[in-house]
Formats: C-alpha cells, structure tokens, sequence
C-alpha cells in the first residue's frame, strides 16, 4: 500500500523504522472521483497531495472561462498549489482529478510538525521544491523559445503513456495550442 510512496520518499532520504512508521502515522488516503475539485481558486490550499493511481491537474481558469493546464500528476507526482499550500493565502490554481484516483496526501499542519518530529522530511520536500521550481523554469523556457510540436514532443517525454489516458483538450491546453491543431501535430508525427 506505502510501497510507491516510500520508493518516492527514498529518492532523496532514508527513513529508520520508527520514521517510518511515524511518517505512516501521518499519512492520510483518500480515492477521489474522475472530475473531482480538490482545490479551487480562492480556497486555501490545505493538502499536498501524492498520486498512488491516476491523475491529477493544476489548471487556472481565465476571465473567459479557458482552463489552462500547467501540470499533470500521474502516480509518483505530487500536486499543491505550492504558493497557497507554502504561505496558507488564496490558492491561484484549482485541482481535479482526471481519472478515478487513489492520493496520499499530508495537510499543512501535520506536515509541519512531522518537519519537527522527522527532519528528515524536511529536507525531502526542500528537494521537492526545488526540482518543481527547476521544472517550472524550464516549462516557461520551453513555452517562450519552442515549437508547439517540440513542446508536443517533451510532452511525450515528461508523461510517457499519459497521452492514451487523457483527453487531447487537456493536452492541447498544457501545450497552449487549439486541439485541432494537436491533432494537425500528431497526424504529421505519424
């Protein structure tokens, strides 16, 4: 059940047995349903959360109604809205799952003190952080200095498989580009 958790864990730590357990102790699980909100925009992000099966996305809705897709979180990612999550303010992202999905998730409380009691953990969502924050830079590289089809192409690198599992408007909007204009992109790359 804490098997691919722990593995994601073990990328940059290595928990004893009673850190272990403590950390256990903490977790929470919840299934969330294909089209859930976890998050909208203006709540307070409370949970950071961890994907055991599924997917979730962080998206932003514009004055229009447009979501905007800026991250998917197939299983062994983790999903917050990390400025409302980090500071407790008014989340800017929303949440949802795009399948039925299966998370792990701390809340802002509980993680703080298991900071305390497992320091640890600590250092494993500083490493989280900044790798996010890497990623983050290069999306924003990638969006201003790339083609739509090698943005299509990194897509298919960053997420392999996901592309049979999520519908193509999803894509299209991580991509910023129209979903016809995907299927214009696939057809080329056949």
């Amino acid at each position: 059940m804490y098997e691919f958790i722990f593995a994601n864990f073990a990328m940059h730590i290595v928990l004893d047995a009673a850190e272990t357990e403590h950390v256990i102790s903490k977790l929470q699980l919840s299934a969330i349903k294909k089209n859930t909100i976890l998050l909208n925009t203006g709540e307070i992000c409370r949970n950071i959360y961890f994907v055991n099966k599924g997917c979730l996305r962080i998206f932003n809705t514009d004055r229009e109604g447009e979501e905007h897709n800026v991250l998917f979180c197939p299983e062994d990612w983790w999903a917050a809205d990390m400025a409302s999550f980090s500071g407790q303010t008014p989340a800017f992202y929303c949440i949802s799952a795009l399948e039925d999905t299966e998370v792990f998730y701390f809340s802002y409380t509980i993680l703080e003190q298991l900071y305390i009691d497992v320091p640890k953990m600590e250092r494993f969502f500083r490493i989280l952080v900044q790798n996010g924050f890497h990623l983050h830079q290069q999306r924003i590289t990638s969006n201003l200095s790339k083609s739509a089809e090698e943005r299509y192409a990194q897509f298919r690198e960053r997420y392999p498989k996901l592309e049979q599992r999520i519908t193509q408007k999803h894509i299209a909007s991580y991509l910023g580009i129209t979903p016809v204009f995907l299927s214009m992109i696939r057809k080329r790359n056949t």
